[in-house]
């Protein structure tokens, strides 16, 4: 009967059949990363047209901003003559895009850049080759972040965190389990939980928790990606931007959704075929960059970072002797990027930056009021293409 299914899910329907019930990470790491059917590996899901949009996708006034935060960091730093740039999860390249066209504004940076894109999907990798084919700065290619040479490092990541693999545990009367995926007896995918309970779970959750009433559950992700930022930082001096939605505090909750065409969807139907992604735990990145030593900045929410780093400025600069559509244009960004209902971004979007210690307070991260016109407004051309 498997023969019936999509060939993804005739293979996870057979390895639930030979291993028993398969944990979410599990599931989840299998729907995006599949080397053959894998969600990332064989689709461009951004954009209007795919399944979601992106800031970067939004409007140039986001990666415009995040280039400069990298320029101000790259100055905190000591201005290395060498650095780094690494993306982690690129997308289209868009970002970068953006990015490199503002620090046409900061020379002496652009020169020092060496540009990395951490990807795994080859579909993706193509459209980022194309959206960067005529920059006058080198970029190279990766599977991972351990991959990146060693040296001054600035990394940046947006919706990154949301897509990496995400556990989730259920309490019970005898504690908690393990959330799994079994083949239920109407033969459809079914969440269930684990037969026995995570030893000493308890004991590794925050003491709120501890108390949590049955049917509860609980979500956290490997800490490998967060050490090796925090490594990477703390070694080389360096300084790591994360923008991503989720909660401050670490919570009960069920965050994990599907998301096909724009509109959330069942998990556990058509797999490897939506986009599937859980909430970010602030406080638990945070904690796992600061064991490497690295010292971290926020989170805020991304409304507030952004006007820190002047996007109201930059949205004046792109109206000025422009068109009316073009200034509608300008308008609906800012306010789907810094806006708190409906679908602005601006409150359930945060940021968090990981650095040295040495480093010292980072733009946008400032603990007192700064004005939104602080950073000069950006010079230069719109995007185009």
């Amino acid at each position: 009967m498997t023969d019936d299914y999509p060939p993804l899910e005739t293979e996870i329907r057979r390895r639930i059949a030979a291993a028993g019930p398969m944990p979410v990470a599990q599931y989840m790491t299998l729907c995006l990363t599949h080397p053959q059917h894998g969600y990332y590996i064989t689709r461009d899901p951004f954009g209007a047209k795919g399944d979601f949009v992106t800031a970067p996708e939004i409007s140039q006034m986001f990666g415009e901003l995040i280039g400069l935060w990298c320029a101000a960091t790259w100055r905190c730093m000591g201005s290395p003559e060498n650095v780094r740039l690494v993306e982690l999860g690129p997308g289209r390249g868009t970002m970068m895009q953006d990015a490199l066209r503002a620090v046409n504004i900061v020379p002496d940076f652009r020169k020092a850049l060496v540009v990395h894109m951490v990807e795994i999907s080859p579909t993706l990798e193509k459209r980022q080759r194309q959206a960067l084919a005529g920059v006058d700065v080198p970029v190279e290619w990766h599977q991972s972040l351990d991959e990146v040479p060693d040296g001054p490092i600035i990394i940046v990541a947006n919706e990154f965190i949301d897509a990496l693999p995400v556990h989730q545990a259920v309490m019970c009367v005898d504690g908690w389990h393990e959330r799994v995926i079994r083949i239920a007896d109407n033969g459809l995918l079914q969440f269930a939980h684990s037969r026995d309970p995570i030893p000493l779970f308890d004991q590794m959750l925050p003491r709120p928790l501890r108390n949590a009433p049955i049917g509860a559950i609980f979500e956290w992700r490997a800490d490998q990606v967060a050490l090796e930022i925090g490594r990477r930082v703390v070694r080389s001096h360096g300084a790591a931007l994360i923008i991503d939605y989720g909660h401050t505090e670490s919570a009960a909750g069920d965050t994990f959704q599907a998301v096909g065409r724009q509109t959330f969807t069942n998990p556990l139907q058509s797999p490897g075929t939506v986009d599937l992604t859980a909430h970010v735990d602030f406080q638990a990145l945070a904690h796992a960059a600061q064991a490497l030593g690295a010292d971290v900045h926020g989170p805020v929410d991304q409304a507030t970072f952004l006007r820190r780093l002047g996007i109201e400025t930059r949205a004046e600069a792109l109206k000025k002797g422009a068109p009316l559509a073009k200034n509608a244009e300008v308008n609906s960004a800012l306010t789907r990027l810094t806006g708190e209902g409906g679908t602005g971004m601006g409150k359930l979007f945060k940021a968090i930056a990981v650095a040295d210690p040495k480093l010292g307070e980072l733009p946008g991260f400032e603990k007192e009021p700064v004005e939104t016109t602080r950073t000069p407004p950006l010079l230069g051309s719109k995007r185009t293409g």
